[in-house]
C-alpha cells in the first residue's frame, strides 16, 4: 500500500481521477498495476499543470506514494524493468477486457462487466507510460470504453443490449460528463460526490457485493466479482478450465541453428520481450499466450527472423 495520503484532487486533474481510483482498488491484489496507474497519473498531471500551488502539492504527495511503493516492491522485476512491467500491465488489461467481452458475448450484462470494460480502457491508457500504443490496443480501448457506456445506458433505460461487436456510431462515451459526478480521490479513500452532482449514468463503483460471477477460463486473477461472506452461496470445487494450446510452428523443426545466424542487439531485446510476455501470461495460467510468445522468441533466436 502507498504510505502517503493524497490531498484533495485539483479540478485540473479531473481526467486522471479514475486512474487513481483504480490504483486504490488494485493496491492489495495487483500492486504492480496500481503502481503504474499512479505513474501514469503523475506523468499526465505534470503535463496538465505542475505550476499552480494546489497542483504542485498534489503531485508532490503522489510522488511520495510512488517512491514508497518503489521501496516496498524494489525486488519486483515488474517495477524495476519496464519491459516486464509493460507485459504485466498489458496482460492484466487484456484479461480484464476478455472477461468483459466473454460476458458480453454470452449475453450476461451486469455492473461488474461494465466496470471491467471501463477499467480495461483505463489500463490501456496506463500503457502509454511505456511508449506509443499499438493499433490493436488503441482499438481495444475505444471499443471497451464505448461498450461500457452502451451497456450501461441500455440497462439504465430498461433496454436489452445487443451482445458482441456492433456499430459504434449510435453511442458515445462522454468522459467529461461521466467524471463530473464521480468519486474524488482524497486521503487514500474515495469520497462520494455531493448528491447535487452525482448522476445515475456514472460508471459504477466496485462495491458489487450482491453479484457472484464464477471465475472462468478468461477471467483475470482476482476478478472484480468475489463471493461475499455470509450470503448463503455454496461454492463447489472449480476444476481448471481446459485450454486450447496452439500447435508448434512447423517452421521451427527445419530452422537453422543459432550458430549460423547473426543476431543483432535488437533481436536479443525482442526475444527477451517475448519471453517476458510469456512469463507474465503464465501468471494468469494463460497457456496459449505463453506458448505463442515462446515460439516467437525461439524462432527469432534460431532464424534471426520473426
Amino acid at each position: 500500500m502507498a504510505a502517503a495520503a493524497l490531498p484533495p484532487l485539483p479540478p485540473q486533474f479531473k481526467s486522471i481521477q479514475h486512474h487513481l481510483r483504480t490504483a486504490q482498488e488494485l493496491d492489495k491484489r495487483e500492486p504492480v498495476v496500481a503502481y503504474y496507474c499512479r505513474l501514469y497519473a503523475m506523468q499526465t498531471g505534470m503535463k496538465i499543470d505542475s505550476k499552480t500551488p494546489e497542483c504542485r502539492k498534489f503531485l508532490s504527495k503522489l510522488m511520495d506514494q510512488l517512491e514508497a511503493m518503489k521501496k516496498q516492491f524494489g525486488d519486483n522485476e515488474a517495477i524495476t524493468q519496464e519491459i516486464v512491467g509493460s507485459a504485466h500491465v498489458e496482460n492484466y488489461a487484456l484479461k480484464m477486457f476478455l472477461y468483459a467481452d466473454n460476458e458480453d458475448r454470452a449475453g450476461q450484462f451486469h455492473k461488474n462487466m461494465i466496470k471491467s470494460f471501463y477499467t480495461a480502457s483505463l489500463l490501456i491508457d496506463v500503457l502509454t507510460v511505456f511508449g506509443e500504443l499499438s493499433e490493436e490496443n488503441v482499438q481495444h480501448r475505444k471499443y471497451a470504453r464505448w461498450k461500457a457506456a452502451y451497456i450501461h445506458n441500455c440497462l439504465k433505460n430498461g433496454e436489452t443490449p445487443q451482445p458482441g461487436p456492433i456499430g459504434m456510431e449510435g453511442e458515445s462515451f462522454d468522459v467529461e460528463r461521466e467524471e463530473a459526478g464521480s468519486s474524488s480521490v482524497h486521503s487514500g479513500t474515495t469520497q462520494p460526490a455531493s448528491s447535487s452532482t452525482y448522476e445515475a449514468n456514472n460508471i459504477p463503483s466496485s462495491n458489487y457485493t450482491g453479484i457472484h460471477i464464477p471465475p472462468g477460463a478468461h477471467a483475470p486473477a482476482n476478478t472484480p466479482a468475489e463471493v461475499p461472506h455470509n450470503t448463503g452461496v455454496t461454492s463447489n470445487t472449480i476444476q481448471p478450465a481446459a485450454q486450447n494450446v496452439p500447435l508448434v510452428d512447423p517452421s521451427l523443426y527445419s530452422a537453422q541453428s543459432a550458430g549460423e545466424v547473426r543476431l543483432t542487439p535488437e533481436d536479443f531485446a525482442r526475444a527477451q520481450k517475448y519471453c517476458k510476455y510469456a512469463g507474465s501470461a503464465l501468471q494468469y495460467e494463460d497457456v496459449s499466450t505463453a506458448v505463442q510468445n515462446l515460439q516467437k522468441a525461439l524462432k527469432l533466436l534460431m532464424t534471426g527472423r520473426e
